[in-house]
């Protein structure tokens, strides 16, 4: 590899972190904030001279919210952020055919789905990463070499410095050099289609100049992607021939394109870029001590606005197995189960947006008409509103009920109401509900380092109150008295015995019990 390797992390041009990120997007910042957040030493090493300052991706769900929520970077992001009620899909006759819902509150407490400005997005991460005393993000850093050994790694840089790591993580998008330099191939999964995206700053807000929030148009001459995004921002996205891809769009042509919905009095220009939407996931996650995250290990097309949102996953999956491992409380092979975990649900979303993307891309007119057809027909026999079902995760760090998402609702500990989070805080946690508490040694859990909230109907006296219902309902929907949730906000187990979920947190935690 490039760069100093002296034999200690003493000696000039060397540096040694917990952590070393290879990339400062979304993804990359979101990770070493979680860490830092956690007390971990990263030092994210981006090829930039700065943050890239234009916008890319544009959605994320309320499970994503959540996360930023606890990270501590979304008040200042939320007054940026377009929240939508619906995503619609239309006829080239401007028929709905299809809307699938959004919640302004759904089940991880947020609204199902926002967008956003991705530049005051990375501003947000950004911030948060530089408040943190453990975490440094260094600009202008290109990695040019990689070398391992059973206990560490030594990134190198252009500039020749070094920096020693026990992990590090390539989250440095597509076309990634830490893919590219452990030799990684990636499974093409056959999509690939030329688009053209269009950013504008509009001059007044989208619902006085008549703009869709999210409008899908299935128009075999051009299909259509129309969306209101943060920040006073509005995306076009527009099918290309093939002939296209590469090719320059001048203002002129750009605004030919937008004529039906903008003129230049409406709005300005931002970015016009030509990408090809693509779906490749690698076929491996994790080299040694070295892994990938985000687009870097998985792509997919944009139809369910889920591409970065899987990414921030990966990030979220990531960020506490770390911490195990790094504390000694898990051996470094509890980072198998990352990839065992995220990739069938990145392959599982991948599939439902090829699909949507080929149903949205029909050229051919008559394909196309029988498409319209078929999907009033569902729309017209549906009962309730369709929405965006996610995957579980695959098989990993949990047990029995677990795997699927948390739910968080509002809740009241008789000094404060607010989210569940905000109330008692995050990381591993045993949600027991009152009225199946009997029998449980509380104080031995405790002891044993497991946080109990003890779910009721009245605050005050170690309950908390649930104040909208929501945490009986999904109590009740799993037929459990006690779940076991994981840093990540997913559920590592539930059932009907609190002492055997309490049980398989512990074990998975590989922490000390007096639980017989």
């Amino acid at each position: 590899m490039t760069g100093q390797e002296p034999d200690d992390g003493s000696a000039p041009g060397v540096d040694v972190a917990d952590v070393a990120v290879v990339g400062a997007g979304p993804v990359g910042l979101t990770l070493a904030a979680l860490l830092g957040q956690a007390g971990r030493s990263v030092v994210v090493l981006e090829r930039y001279p700065g943050l890239y300052g234009l916008p890319r991706a544009a959605s994320f769900d309320g499970e994503i919210l959540r996360l930023l929520a606890e990270l501590g970077a979304l008040e200042e992001l939320w007054p940026t952020l377009h929240v939508h009620t619906s995503y619609d899909w239309s006829n080239a006759a401007g028929e709905i055919l299809l809307s699938m819902q959004s919640r302004l509150v759904g089940d991880s407490g947020w609204p199902d789905m926002v967008t956003f400005h991705q530049p005051d997005f990375e501003r947000a991460l950004h911030a948060r990463c530089a408040s943190l005393p453990t975490v440094e993000v260094r600009h202008g850093a290109t990695v040019t070499g990689l070398g391992q050994t059973e206990e560490e790694v030594r990134v190198g840089t252009a500039a020749g410095g070094t920096v020693r790591a026990h992990y590090v993580v390539g989250c440095d998008g597509g076309n990634s050099f830490v893919r590219a330099e452990l030799g990684i191939e990636q499974d093409d999964l056959g999509f690939a289609e030329p688009w053209l995206v269009c950013d504008f700053k509009l001059r007044r807000p989208a619902a006085e100049l008549g703009l869709p929030s999210a409008l899908q148009i299935g128009d075999p001459e051009e299909p259509t992607t129309i969306i209101t995004t943060g920040g006073g921002h509005q995306r076009f996205c527009f099918m290309l021939d093939d002939a296209d891809v590469g090719r320059e769009f001048s203002d002129g042509q750009t605004w030919q394109r937008v004529k039906r919905y903008l003129t230049p009095d409406d709005a300005a220009i931002v970015r016009v870029a030509t990408y090809t939407f693509r779906s490749l996931i690698a076929q491996r996650w994790r080299d040694g001590r070295i892994l990938l995250a985000g687009d870097a290990a998985h792509q997919m097309p944009p139809f369910l606005g889920q591409g970065m949102c899987s990414g921030i996953r990966d990030a979220a999956n990531l960020a506490f197995k770390l911490d195990l491992a790094l504390a000694g409380v898990r051996e470094p092979g509890v980072l198998d189960t990352y990839q065992s975990e995220r990739e069938p649900h990145v392959r599982g979303l991948t599939a439902t947006s090829m699909e949507l993307g080929r149903q949205h891309t029909l050229t051919d007119h008559e394909l196309a008409r029988q498409r319209d057809e078929t999907m009033r027909a569902r729309r017209d026999s549906r009962e309730e509103p369709e929405r965006i079902r996610l995957p579980d995760l695959g098989p990993g760090l949990h047990g029995p009920g677990g795997g699927i998402r948390s739910v968080q609702g509002k809740v009241d500990d008789g000094r404060q109401t607010g989210l569940l989070d905000q109330v008692v805080g995050g990381g591993f946690r045993l949600l027991v509900r009152e009225d199946r508490l009997g029998g449980v040694d509380v104080p031995a859990l405790r002891a044993a380092g497991v946080p109990v909230i003890v779910i009721g109907e009245l605050a005050g006296n170690g309950v908390v109150a649930d104040v909208d219902g929501t945490l009986h309902r999904w109590f009740d929907r799993l037929g459990a008295a006690a779940i076991a949730e994981r840093p990540d906000h997913y559920v590592l187990a539930a059932g009907p015995d609190p002492n055997e979920v309490a049980r398989e947190l512990l074990a998975s935690c590989m922490r000390e019990s007096s639980l017989t």
